[in-house]
């Protein structure tokens, strides 16, 4: 018994050593522009964006294939500091910018039909089958995917309200 202890010990040692100088000499190098415009993304990986997460939108923003407004949870405020961060010329004009919501379940319209947990993405709303389903503030990221799927309109967006743990100082404006 003991020799087979030592034994497997010994093997994931030696196999993590391994593995340690692999990762160290095959590591592949991404595109630190890519690492720079992902940390501004807001980080929710809704896919409001057609992308499956903002790593992917960062890459596709980056390589010229989708617009610096393509996400948006981020905002007017994102596209412009993308358009700045990589030299592009940007039209904010047809970009709605309504802040952040989240979205609120009207509980005499819902018929617990479970439309709208399924295809959430970041498993915001709760309830079971039959039951009045119910929206975790924390986890919505206003991703608007339930809306169009309940079939009572149940489901609404809703602004955000002002708390102390989300109020953010607006920018003092620019003195001229």
């Amino acid at each position: 018994m003991l020799a087979a202890v030592l034994s497997l010990t010994v093997l994931g040692a030696v196999l993590g050593v391994v593995l340690g100088v692999a990762n160290r000499f095959l590591q592949v190098e991404g595109n630190p522009v890519v690492d720079e415009v992902l940390e501004m993304m807001p980080g929710s990986n809704c896919g409001q964006c057609g992308f499956p997460g903002c790593a992917g939108a960062a890459a596709a923003v980056v390589d010229g294939s989708a617009p610096a407004t393509l996400c948006p949870p981020g905002g007017k405020a994102l596209a412009s500091a993308l358009a700045a961060k990589l030299g592009l010329s940007l039209d904010l004009s047809g970009m709605d910018d309504s802040g952040p919501k989240l979205a609120a379940v009207a509980e005499e319209l819902c018929i617990g039909c479970c439309r709208c947990a399924k295809v959430c993405p970041t498993d915001a709303i709760v309830g079971a089958a039959r039951q009045i389903h119910n929206v975790l503030r924390e986890a919505c990221t206003g991703c608007e995917s339930c809306v169009p799927v309940c079939p009572t309109e149940a489901l609404l967006m809703k602004p955000m309200p002002v708390t102390l743990q989300h109020w953010v100082m607006p920018r003092p404006a620019a003195v001229a």
